[in-house]
């Protein structure tokens, strides 16, 4: 990464962290997160509300203990995507999730989102794997509702 990136520069590597958010949640909506922890780097961090996950293998055993749990339906959506870059390989990225889940088979009721959330998250360049890792997640709850998943 150069120290000041060109408009296509920065579209280019906008695209590339918001295709690896795409993959990831649909990795966990149609696959249980089997491979999130591949998102991550292997000192990552995740947050939302009282859940904190430390480190690659903590975020993904967070996934696997959900898939433990059973049937459940979940649509992850993320809109108004937006990447700064600092020219030294890393990034900051902001973005809101629309999350609508419930327990038990398809199809479910509809209702409003289970939660709507701000995300903010920080990247870094891996220059061995020439893809971009969150290195931090963090969720702030603005609107919740539906059914909730008790993480205690």
């Amino acid at each position: 990464m150069t120290a000041t990136m060109s408009r296509r520069e920065r579209a280019i590597a906008t695209a590339e962290l918001e295709l690896g958010l795409a993959d990831f949640w649909h990795d966990v909506d149609t696959n249980w997160g089997r491979n999130a922890g591949d998102y991550y780097a292997p000192e990552a961090v995740y947050a939302s509300g009282r859940l904190l996950l430390e480190g690659r293998e903590a975020i993904q055993g967070f996934y696997s203990w959900r898939e433990g749990r059973g049937e459940r339906v979940a649509v992850h959506a993320f809109s108004n995507f937006r990447a700064e870059f600092d020219g030294q390989g890393s990034a900051t990225a902001n973005w809101y999730m629309l999350l609508w889940a419930a327990d038990g088979e398809a199809p479910r009721e509809s209702e409003a989102p289970t939660r709507i959330s701000r995300a903010t998250e920080t990247f870094r360049w891996d220059e061995a794997e020439q893809r971009w890792l969150c290195t931090r997640r963090e969720l702030v709850n603005l609107f919740k509702g539906g059914a909730q998943l008790n993480f205690s």
